[in-house]
């Protein structure tokens, strides 16, 4: 006996979908639920089943969702970008809640993990990662949360950041960063040398913001490959950003993504709507792992964004000129599956011995799903669900 049955839903393709509840976890999946008997059973009405969503990339200790509206100040450089994000921030509700409000409008949304890059510098110390911590315990038993390390002021130009990134992962960053180590720090050797040092010692991960330019930031890309590859560390390096895919003829982005896939590392994109960004196709076709996140959400560097991975899905696919089914669902991949393998979430997944969480889309498929993000969803955590039976789904 099971303890619950989710009936007469359908899946990624549109294909009808039974999925049996025990203890918490998906005991049986099959296109109807003949077979199983169940203490209690919902039928869905025809919606869409799908995994929970992964944001790849946000930055919770910079957002001011929860807070009052704040106005977007033009910025000269990037030097004068930081100023007035220091100078917001000092203005803004305590970072704890406004973390929160942003975990629970993604949670909200269906996100059930996301990565993390919380600031960590000599000036700012490990204020906010404390503060983005006990946001997260909060919240654990929601969201899982994977914190970065990010040294958004530099490493080298910022002296005493390297101690503080090597405490950061002593008090629970899970992944070292890196920023732009040639155009911003001046010195590409010594920025990768504390990175994947304190990476090597502490068994961590990395995870670089990369903004450098065209052939530039290809070549960054180039030396991250060699420095993963000859530390043994194939799959827990991740680039994000990575623009300078979007700038290069296609020859050099295929000299790249042979190195990529070869070493491991995987690139993030939340394409961004005033920069070139990775071509993802032909860096997936090449053998690279290609995630999505939101980035920063509603903060000092831009006032856009919600939280709802669904949303970036769909702007991933609407920048990528994905029309068919399977280049949406490419899409949808993003912020599914590829997500959960970049940041290692286990057991995920609509699959027997899973945790059976999983979002309740009105969408008769996933690529309907990624080209409209509709709004309505339920998300069922563990198989436990509190609310009113569905009425049937709308006409496909």
């Amino acid at each position: 006996m099971f303890d619950r049955l989710f009936e007469n839903a359908v899946d990624l393709h549109g294909n009808m979908l039974c999925l049996a509840v025990r203890d918490g976890r998906f005991a049986g999946l099959a296109a109807t639920g003949d077979a199983f008997a169940a203490a209690e059973t919902i039928d869905l009405g025809g919606r869409l089943v799908l995994p929970g969503f992964v944001d790849g990339h946000i930055h919770l200790d910079k957002s001011f969702v929860g807070d009052r509206w704040q106005p977007h100040l033009p910025a000269a450089s990037l030097r004068e970008r930081l100023a007035n994000e220091k100078r917001q921030l000092a203005r803004a509700r305590p970072m704890v809640e406004r973390a929160g409000a942003l975990i629970a409008q993604a949670a909200a949304f269906g996100t059930i993990a996301m990565r993390c890059h919380v600031d960590v510098d000599a000036s700012t110390g490990l204020s906010h990662l404390h503060a983005v911590l006990e946001a997260r315990e909060q919240w654990r038993d929601i969201v899982d949360i994977e914190i970065v390390a990010f040294p958004q002021a530099g490493v080298v130009s910022c002296p005493g950041t390297a101690d503080m990134l090597e405490a950061a992962v002593r008090e629970g960053a899970a992944v070292v960063g890196g920023i732009d180590p040639g155009t911003f720090d001046g010195d590409t050797e010594a920025q990768l040398d504390v990175v994947f040092g304190i990476a090597e010692r502490h068994g961590s991960k990395v995870d670089i913001h990369l903004h450098e330019p065209g052939a530039q930031g290809v070549e960054q890309l180039l030396r991250i490959a060699r420095r993963t590859k000859a530390l043994g560390m194939e799959g827990r390096v991740a680039v994000s950003h990575a623009y300078s895919l979007g700038e290069v003829p296609p020859e050099v982005v295929d000299r790249a993504a042979h190195a990529l896939a070869h070493a491991g590392v995987a690139i993030m994109t939340n394409a961004p709507g005033d920069h070139s960004f990775p071509p993802v196709l032909r860096l997936r076709e090449a053998g690279v792992r290609v995630f999505a996140g939101n980035d920063n959400i509603r903060d000092a560097w831009w006032p856009y964004g919600n939280g709802d991975m669904l949303q970036r899905a769909m702007l991933v696919g609407y920048r990528s000129g994905f029309y068919t089914d399977e280049h949406l669902h490419v899409a949808l991949d993003m912020v599914t599956y590829a997500g959960a393998g970049a940041i290692g979430k286990g057991g995920y997944g609509l699959a027997i011995g899973n945790e059976a969480t999983f979002v309740v889309l009105d969408a008769p498929n996933g690529a309907a799903a990624v080209a409209g993000a509709p709004a309505e969803r339920v998300v069922v955590r563990r198989g436990e669900y509190e609310g009113q039976p569905f009425a049937p789904a709308s006409p496909a």
